[in-house]
């Protein structure tokens, strides 16, 4: 695949995109937010309900005087979770998410940073810290990805047709950090670059179903450790005002990956990520919101090491793919794309719900092979966890192909 093509795949998929989102809400006078506008629309807090409200209610004491409440310089979510997919069995853990304003006066960009902690019936043990911090005025932003996992995985091999009997055990650890600062070059655009490392060690299989998946193990994986070390490059569009729970706005984030072997990676290689969001207000009379997410992930040349290729679940965030396990679909390219339907249950903001769908596709080549999608669909409840923050609990169930299914739980929206 040569660059010229994935620059041309890349330009048709954007302005498909954002062709569908402008032809669905053109078409009727209701959806006047089918232009590309800066998310000004903050929640008022005092109108909404959350969780520690009836926590208050419940645990105040009689007599105890109500004191006044100050604007707090970091709002902090954390909550017990709980979950069940057919991969992990059932998961428990912790989640975070924290967000702040560099500006004293709360003004620009929301600063977030997320903190998980999982471990699961299948001793899959889990870390994760991303942060996004904004500086005053929003002049940088500082993005960082740490996450130390050690668990038993599934493995199926490449490709959209891969079926359950050609399953692979294996264990592995896995240690990933990024590191981008970017820079603002106009409203809303930032300019930059990093770091990446991605390193699987101690690496096994732990027992296969079949000869096949024997073979498929000496093919793909072959020994017990394998590095990604290199550089990226980022290009970011960003007018959303809260990323915890956005009601409108749009995001656009191309970053650009070289490996090289005198930074420790096993092989040289390249990629191109881009992903895609847009959030339509429905209402000025409701926060409900209809929101698109596209995310392309392709190889443009070299032979990444299979554990990092492009898998389901594996995006930024671990949020693609509802309805299937992680890991359950890989392949050396990866398209996917995602709506979802948010809107509220109750007046105070406390319940709400969504319902989505997706589809994703592994190609061996895009110019080729995409032929296939793999379809996922579900619906789940909001928990207002944190009104000021505007921080959801959520609970999706979601169902795949082939009896694929399970419940997944998020503090904060999945995109």
């Amino acid at each position: 695949m040569n660059i010229k093509t994935i620059i041309k795949f890349l330009f048709f998929f954007f302005f498909l995109t954002l062709a569908i989102n402008s032809y669905l809400f053109a078409s009727t006078k209701k959806f006047s937010y089918f232009k590309i506008k800066k998310d000004t629309n903050k929640i008022d807090s005092s109108k909404q309900r959350d969780l520690g409200d009836y926590l208050g209610k419940l645990f105040k004491k009689k007599g105890a005087t109500k004191k006044p409440k100050h604007e707090k310089k970091v709002i902090i979510s954390l909550v017990p979770t709980a979950g069940y997919t057919l991969s992990t069995g059932f998961t428990i853990g912790a989640s975070s998410v924290s967000t702040f304003y560099s500006d004293s006066l709360h003004k620009g960009n929301e600063s977030v940073i997320n903190l998980q902690a999982f471990y699961d019936s299948h001793s899959q043990q889990t870390f994760i810290t991303q942060s996004n911090i904004w500086t005053k005025n929003d002049q940088w932003k500082i993005v960082t990805d740490l996450r130390v996992n050690s668990y038993p995985d599934v493995t199926y091999g490449p490709g959209n047709a891969t079926k359950s009997s050609t399953a692979d055990s294996i264990d592995y650890n896995y240690i990933r950090f990024y590191q981008t600062f970017l820079k603002k070059v106009a409203k809303n655009l930032y300019l930059g670059g990093g770091y990446d490392l991605d390193y699987h060690f101690n690496i096994i299989q732990t027992g296969a179903t079949n000869r096949l998946a024997a073979s498929f193990y000496n093919k793909y994986i072959k020994k017990p450790q394998s590095h990604s070390s290199g550089i990226n490059l980022g290009l970011l569009y960003d007018n959303r005002v809260n990323p915890v729970n956005p009601i409108g706005g749009f995001y656009s984030n191309l970053i650009f990956r070289d490996n090289f072997k005198f930074l420790g990676s096993d092989s040289r290689w390249t990629s191109i990520q881009l992903d895609i969001r847009k959030y339509f207000k429905l209402s000025e009379n409701s926060n409900n919101v209809l929101a698109f997410w596209s995310y392309t992930w392709l190889i443009v040349n070299g032979s990444p090491p299979y554990l990092d290729l492009p898998s389901v679940g594996n995006d930024t965030y671990n949020n693609t793919g509802r309805g299937y396990p992680i890991d359950r679909f890989r392949g050396r390219n990866m398209i996917y794309l995602e709506s979802e339907y948010r809107f509220n249950i109750t007046s105070n903001g406390l319940i709400g719900g969504v319902v989505f769908g997706n589809l994703e596709s592994y190609p061996r080549s895009i110019s080729k092979n995409l032929n296939s999608f793999i379809p996922g669909y579900g619906s789940g409840i909001r928990i207002k966890i944190n009104k000021q923050s505007n921080t959801n609990l959520g609970i999706d169930y979601g169902i795949g192909t082939n009896g694929s299914r399970g419940v997944f739980v998020n503090l904060g929206e999945v995109f």
